[in-house]
């Protein structure tokens, strides 16, 4: 499987992109400002592609297994989606929230994206009805033995 990120919108403190599934839009996401030297909890995801695992530890692992183990039932949750080998960060995942400061450098999912014009943290609405509709589709290619990618790319940065 392969996850295509396309920034589209650079504001002073939020990213605003396009999320892809095998070449189909799926739906919104929303990081840190793009930095040439990462300030902890601050920048967005370096350009490039990585690979995709479970990650099954953690406070944040936790949490959400409880939530949609109850939502939808025992076994919904298998980890969180952990990006590999990210350079100069760690524990960089994908998960909901509403605006950058929901992010300490993660890839956030959204139904719906303001512009950063209107609000400079950046704002994506309905995240967790876009986790929900996207996660299945992860992690099912995960239990299978499918290699997960997701390329970070720019388009219109000056």
């Amino acid at each position: 499987m392969k996850l295509d990120v396309i920034r589209h919108q650079f504001g002073v403190d939020a990213t605003n992109s396009l999320l892809f599934v095998d070449g189909v839009f799926e739906c919104y996401g929303l990081e840190d400002e793009i930095r040439e030297v990462k300030i902890m909890k601050e920048t967005a995801i370096p350009t490039g592609e990585y690979e995709i695992k479970f990650r099954t530890v953690g406070g944040f692992h936790t949490r959400e297994k409880a939530r949609y183990d109850k939502k939808f039932g025992a076994g919904w949750h298998k980890g969180m989606l952990e990006l590999q080998d990210v350079p100069n960060f760690k524990y960089v995942l994908i998960h909901t929230g509403n605006s950058d400061e929901n992010s300490a450098g993660c890839y956030l999912l959204g139904s719906t994206q303001q512009d950063l014009d209107i609000s400079k943290d950046g704002f994506i609405g309905s995240s967790r009805v876009a986790y929900e509709r996207f996660y299945p589709k992860v992690r099912d290619a995960l239990v299978n033995g499918e290699k997960v990618t997701i390329k970070f790319s720019n388009i219109n940065l000056e």
